[in-house]
């Protein structure tokens, strides 16, 4: 039988550097830790059984959800992260607990209808403190989730909850927030999440493009590292066509991104001599990163999805109509407070009011917005 300590030992195993459980600052709310879970092991479990994270089910990815059954939503494109950053931290030998526990919360504090819902709160709070989904996924588990008779929110670890405020891609810009200090690198635990995030969502943007028909295979020939790709599977399956080379082709330019990113990975932990994990912390660059010739070869097909994909009309007609709905949903709760909830209703008398109905609203999935918003709008619906 193994327990917590037995646990805690077993990460003797792991790298010098990495993120021993025994070594975690702590949480907020003094309690007694788990005899059978290690602290991460439980940040993992509570963040997996917590009502944000059922509720990536129904919030967007790209496409919105009513779109079809097959897109990605942030909860499938979150498990996906988890499974590379996974592959990564136990190939560098890192603390997989950790990584999971911080892929799993990454992308809490996302609004529905994905990038479009939250830049349209950001204007609405400008001037009430601004909105940024990492913040807003340490507010959820700091303070909106309601679980526990002790504390409010989940009291997630220390390193967990900085994984959450620091996660960064060229989507997420964090900002900062006490008591987290935000200069220098963080954990290599926390980078891993980072480009895991980046990877997954690159390429699968791709395949689900693709899916939808918005992108097209014969467009592809121009990107060096997808016609690299598709001619190694042709000559490997000489018959191969349709959705299965699609994805053989995705599965091989992620293997190949993550086999560099480990192999410029551990030729940087040796460069700047990484012993432990506070050695991190003085570096003024990320380690966790693939050789600057796979980022040149990524950049072709970043840059191919964002016009292709994210400027296609269909996909900015669904942000300019989520946009039109998180605006008109807010202003009809600040003109008339009493149609929220009643639970939400009780929160106004003590907080600012903007902030409540911000929360209220970017903790909406896209169904239930949608939803409100005919409610609301439509003179036919049942309210």
């Amino acid at each position: 039988m193994l327990k917590r300590r037995d646990l805690e030992k077993k990460e003797n195993s792991l790298a010098t550097y990495a993120q021993k459980s025994r070594f975690t600052r702590g949480r907020c709310h003094m309690e007694e830790e788990h005899e059978y879970r290690s602290c991460y092991q439980r940040d993992r479990d509570r963040i997996i059984y917590s009502t944000a994270f059922r509720r990536l089910e129904y919030k967007t990815q790209v496409f919105v959800n009513h779109e079809g059954d097959y897109y990605r939503t942030r909860l499938t494109h979150t498990l996906e992260v988890s499974q590379i950053a996974k592959s990564i931290a136990r190939a560098l030998g890192l603390n997989e607990d950790l990584v999971e526990a911080i892929s799993l919360a990454h992308d809490l504090g996302h609004t529905p209808f994905g990038h479009s819902g939250e830049d349209a709160l950001h204007e609405i709070m400008q001037d009430h403190g601004g909105f940024e989904h990492n913040s807003q996924g340490l507010r959820i588990v700091d303070y909106l989730e309601e679980r526990y008779p002790g504390f409010p929110g989940l009291n997630l670890t220390y390193e967990v909850r900085e994984g959450i405020i620091k996660h960064s891609t060229p989507f997420d810009r964090p900002r900062p927030v006490i008591p987290f200090d935000m200069k220098g690198s963080p954990l290599l635990e926390i980078q891993t999440v980072d480009i895991a995030d980046e990877i997954a969502y690159d390429n699968h943007d791709l395949d689900d493009g693709i899916t939808s028909g918005l992108i097209k295979e014969d467009d592809l020939r121009s990107i060096g590292l997808w016609r690299e790709k598709d001619k190694n599977i042709k000559r490997s399956y000489r018959d191969i066509k349709g959705e299965v080379k699609k994805y053989q082709i995705i599965s091989s330019i992620i293997n190949s991104q993550v086999t560099d990113l480990i192999n410029r990975t551990e030729s940087n932990i040796k460069r700047f001599k990484i012993k432990r994990p506070q050695d991190v912390f003085k570096i003024p660059e990320r380690l966790v990163v693939m050789s600057k010739e796979m980022q040149a070869s990524r950049m072709p097909m970043r840059e191919f999805l964002t016009e292709k994909l994210y400027k296609h009309y269909r996909v900015v007609r669904m942000s300019s109509k989520a946009h039109r709905f998180i605006t008109s949903l807010f202003q009809v709760y600040l003109d008339k407070t009493e149609q929220l909830p009643p639970t939400t209703q009780a929160r106004i008398k003590k907080e600012d009011k903007y902030r409540v109905i911000c929360d209220y609203i970017a903790g909406m999935t896209d169904r239930y917005a949608l939803d409100e918003y005919k409610k609301l709008f439509e003179p036919y619906e049942r309210v």
